[in-house]
C-alpha cells in the first residue's frame, strides 16, 4: 500500500515561489512515476507535472517554464518547485504515484488532505 504525504504549501504573493514536498512509502520508489495534481474550488483536478522513473518530465502548459518537478530516490521524496506564482495557481496540491499506467490515488480515490497553496495578487 502506497502512502503519500504532501507538505510545503502556504500563502505567497504573486511572483513568489514555493517548494512542495511529497514523502512516499510502501513501495519501490525508484520504479514508480510521480506526479503533482492540483484542484481549486469548482474545477476538476488537474495533473500539472510528472516525473518518470527514468527522470523524463512532463508539464501542463499552464505551468511550463515556471514549475520544476524533481525526485530524490534515496529518500523516497518528490518535489515541486513553483516559481513566478500566479493567483490562478491557487489550489490544493496533491502528489500521486503511477505504477505502470495507473495513478494510485486516482484509482483508489484516496487523495488525503493535500497541501494548500494560495497566491495573492
Amino acid at each position: 500500500q502506497v502512502q503519500l504525504v504532501e507538505s510545503g504549501g502556504g500563502l505567497v504573493q504573486a511572483g513568489g515561489s514555493l517548494r512542495l514536498s511529497c514523502a512516499a512509502s510502501g513501495g519501490t520508489f525508484s520504479r514508480v512515476h510521480m506526479g503533482w495534481f492540483r484542484q481549486s474550488p469548482g474545477k476538476e483536478r488537474e495533473l500539472v507535472a510528472t516525473i518518470f522513473s527514468e527522470l523524463r518530465k512532463i508539464y501542463a502548459d499552464s505551468v511550463k517554464g515556471r514549475f520544476t518537478i524533481s525526485r530524490d530516490n534515496s529518500n523516497n521524496m518528490a518535489y515541486l518547485q513553483m516559481d513566478t506564482l500566479k493567483p490562478d495557481d491557487t489550489a490544493v496540491y496533491y502528489c500521486d504515484a503511477r505504477i505502470g499506467s495507473v495513478w494510485y490515488r486516482t484509482s483508489t480515490d484516496s487523495w488525503g488532505q493535500g497541501t494548500q497553496v494560495t497566491v495573492s495578487s
